[in-house]
């Protein structure tokens, strides 16, 4: 009986997907490591604490992890006021709020960022609680995330709203269903293998088809 929605935050409801790929791309030639930026886009939506030793070797995670999260984090602050919110995101909130759902935002995104997208979908009345990374010690694909948005609500069960192939096996591993939509740029196929239940286009896809989902009311 799902009571809350819990969004991930970049690349389902903020477009900033590619704008990370390139962040970590330029972070990891600052240590002489060059990755295709696609390999690095197959790895976002994981936290940084998994997406480094996932994309290198465990030794690059020991020698230069934190170091490289430092840069990710100064590569990606000049993209900040470039990012703009997916069609519908508001709208999207709005809807599922008026279904009854508490609304967590659970992102592997820095606090900071966190905050400033908050404003950006104009989302500060209608979540009931948000976290992010720094609340927890693994991030996605690690279910801590989505165990800790569910705790900061009372409830009985919830319902993931992502992007990414890490948001539907967080979610799995935390024992709650995931609706997918495509804005973090993964094929249907992929988000379905990863464990989503249903799979959109768009925000607005969603929206228009929220009655066919486990989001069509709260409680259901």
């Amino acid at each position: 009986m799902a009571d809350t929605a819990i969004f991930d935050v970049d690349g389902t409801l903020v477009d900033t997907n590619y704008q990370h790929a390139l962040a970590w791309y330029r972070s990891f030639l600052r240590f002489d490591i060059v990755l295709p930026i696609w390999r690095i886009h197959r790895a976002i939506g994981m936290g940084g604490d998994q997406l480094v030793p996932s994309l290198t070797s465990d030794d690059v995670e020991n020698a230069h992890g934190e170091a490289l999260r430092a840069a990710w984090t100064e590569e990606f602050e000049p993209f900040i006021d470039e990012v703009r919110p997916f069609n519908g995101a508001h709208d999207l909130l709005v809807a599922v709020k008026e279904r009854g759902f508490q609304v967590v935002l659970a992102s592997s995104g820095k606090s900071d960022h966190v905050e400033h997208f908050l404003d950006l979908v104009d989302a500060r009345d209608l979540a009931d609680a948000w976290t992010t990374s720094d609340d927890v010690e693994a991030s996605k694909p690690a279910p801590d995330l989505v165990q800790t948005a569910l705790d900061r609500v009372p409830g009985s069960g919830g319902i993931m709203i992502g992007d990414s192939p890490w948001d539907a096996i967080a979610a799995a591993k935390a024992h709650i269903p995931t609706v997918a939509v495509r804005t973090g740029g993964f094929a249907p196929e992929e988000l379905r293998d990863a464990g989503a239940v249903e799979v959109f286009d768009s925000l607005r896809d969603l929206i228009a088809g929220l009655d066919d989902t486990p989001l069509a009311r709260a409680g259901s």
